[in-house]
């Protein structure tokens, strides 16, 4: 069995109450359970929260919400953690053995339901472990503070190379994460083994942290999702 689990915390530090900024028409995390409920080769949909007004709106939606405890919905509490309660209150209430875990975050929505079945079959196709989603970081250069100043870190600045021939990078996007259960509850990390990514498109890379990012979000979503 193939289950999707979103998680989404009620608070928020830098938009309150993000998970249901209304974007494009409907709350933020809308568009991830939507993007779920497309998705033909996913079996069932959780929302992990510890927000009412979040879980009955994922109610509202047709998929199921589990509970978040208090002491893993804050701030500092990772991903991982709500992720790993989820599966063991999923695998104490169903029969089926859950193969495959699907982990999307409301936060980053730029994607629809083909980049998530196209992700899960490449996952299959490669024998993964595990899988994110990314997109190619073209002509990106960073540099990072060093003990002795400024640092290249992903090129040499003494020998720079053109974009034809320098390596390909990519840039998790947070959008899509695939694993097996197994490696999570043994790991405490959604990624191990064999690490494989499904490329998106450059636009999809951007998530929602600040309020511009929900600007920039809705013009993406309108071009390129609600437009199609």
């Amino acid at each position: 069995m193939i289950v999707c689990i979103i998680p989404a915390r009620g608070g928020s530090e830098g938009i309150p109450k993000k998970n249901l900024l209304p974007i494009c028409g409907q709350p933020l995390i809308g568009w991830t359970i939507d993007s779920a409920l497309e998705t033909q080769e996913i079996d069932e949909i959780f929302v992990s929260t510890d927000d009412d007004e979040i879980a009955n709106f994922a109610k509202s939606k047709g998929v199921k919400v589990i509970k978040r405890p208090v002491e893993i919905s804050g701030g500092d509490a990772s991903s991982e953690s709500a992720i790993i309660h989820a599966l063991n209150v999923i695998e104490e209430s169903v029969d089926c053995k859950i193969t495959l875990t699907v982990f999307l975050q409301a936060t980053s929505p730029l994607r629809v339901s083909k980049d998530i079945s196209e992700a899960i079959l490449l996952f299959r196709d490669s024998n993964a472990d595990s899988l994110f989603s990314s997109s190619v970081a073209a002509d990106l250069t960073i540099w990072n503070n060093g003990p002795y100043g400024l640092e290249s870190v992903n090129f040499d600045y003494k020998k720079r190379l053109i974009r034809q021939v320098a390596p390909i990078q990519y840039v998790e996007n947070g959008s899509i994460y695939i694993f097996r259960p197994k490696l999570l509850l043994e790991t405490g990390n959604r990624l191990g083994g064999r690490i494989e990514t499904y490329i998106m498109q450059p636009w999809q890379i951007h998530e929602i942290d600040v309020q511009e990012d929900a600007e920039l979000v809705e013009y993406y979503m309108e071009r390129y999702i609600i437009g199609k």
